[in-house]
Order: structure tokens, then C-alpha cells, then sequence
């Protein structure tokens, strides 16, 4: 008799990044619900953007969504000292400790295991995400890059024409990244 996998919770990042890793467990037959949490954006305004797509995406593929109220400030507090480290550097690995703490918080105590969709981008450390959650009970480690993912990810996010930001999301990376600047709220 072949093994059932447990309901699985998906921290969602952003639709352009989730499309390809819910393409993959849905074909798996894997339940799955998305938790869209992400107070390490840089503002109200992009934490909506992002939260738009995400909805077109769960509508787009049946699926339950939670939205983790946005706090910013206790973001803000949890990476303090780290502002000026470097991409993918040690505010990088806090701020994915951060994100999936507040899955694991939401799931704690449902029976559910939680993954992220974070490691599809290629623009992350895989291995930083899963040192990140490793240390929390019920992470289950799932590696989206493979299998073409992202590729999948990208085509969901164009048909769809869900929002695709040039940045991580927080302050932070949107100086790094040269973007063009905009008052950060």
C-alpha cells in the first residue's frame, strides 16, 4: 500500500515563486494549503501586491489560504544589527528563521508539516533555508529547484499575470538591488 504524505502548509513568498512549487505537489497529489506570510516586506503596499497574486494563485489551484497579519517593526526587531550585511548573508539566513517561525507557529500542533517556497528561487541558498528550518519541529525539507520548478514557476507567473517584484522584499535588498527608489513606508 503506498505511503500517504501528511497535509502539508506552504510558506508562500510570492505568487512568481509559489506557482511552480504548488504545480509540483498538487501533481503529486499532495493536500496542501498556503500560508502567506511575509512581514519582512518592505512596506504595506508591496505585502499587497504580493498578497493579490497569491490569492489569484490559490483560487487558481482550489487551495485554502491563511494570511499572517504583517508587523514589519517586530521584523524589523528580530534581524536588528543586521541591516547592513550583504545579500545572502547572515540578515538573509535571520530573515528566513523569521518567516518560517511563523509557520511553524501556525501549524504547531495541527499534525501538518510546513515547507517553503522560497528554495525554487534561484536568487536563494537552499542550504541557508533549510539550516533555518531544520531547527523547527515538523519542517519538512523539499527542494524546488529541482525538477524544473522554477521554469514552472515563471510560466504560472506569466499566464497569470501575477505581480513579479525585481527584489527579496525587504528595504534592505531594494536599496542592494538598484532599484529605482520609492518612499518606503
Amino acid at each position: 500500500m503506498p505511503e500517504i504524505e501528511e497535509p502539508l502548509v506552504l510558506h508562500c513568498c510570492c505568487a512568481p515563486c509559489a506557482g511552480g512549487c504548488v504545480s509540483c505537489l498538487v501533481d503529486r497529489g499532495r493536500a496542501t494549503e498556503l500560508f502567506f506570510s511575509n512581514s519582512n516586506l518592505m512596506d504595506e503596499l508591496e505585502f499587497s501586491l504580493r498578497l493579490d497574486s497569491v490569492r489569484k494563485l490559490a483560487e487558481l489551484f482550489h487551495l485554502e489560504l491563511t494570511v499572517d497579519p504583517y508587523d514589519h517593526q517586530a521584523w524589523l526587531n528580530f534581524i536588528s544589527g543586521l541591516e547592513n550585511e550583504p545579500e545572502k548573508g547572515r540578515r538573509c539566513s535571520k530573515c528566513f528563521e523569521y518567516s518560517l517561525r511563523r509557520t511553524e507557529e501556525f501549524v504547531r500542533n495541527s499534525g501538518k508539516k510546513f515547507a517553503t517556497t522560497l528554495t525554487v528561487s534561484p536568487h536563494k541558498i537552499s542550504e541557508m533555508i533549510f539550516a533555518a528550518g531544520e531547527k523547527l519541529p515538523g519542517f519538512e525539507k523539499i527542494d524546488f529547484k529541482k525538477g524544473g520548478n522554477y521554469a514552472t514557476s515563471c510560466r504560472i507567473a506569466k499566464e497569470n499575470l501575477f505581480y513579479r517584484q525585481k527584489f527579496c522584499g525587504c528595504e534592505f535588498s531594494y536599496i542592494s538591488a538598484g532599484s529605482p527608489p520609492r518612499e518606503v513606508k
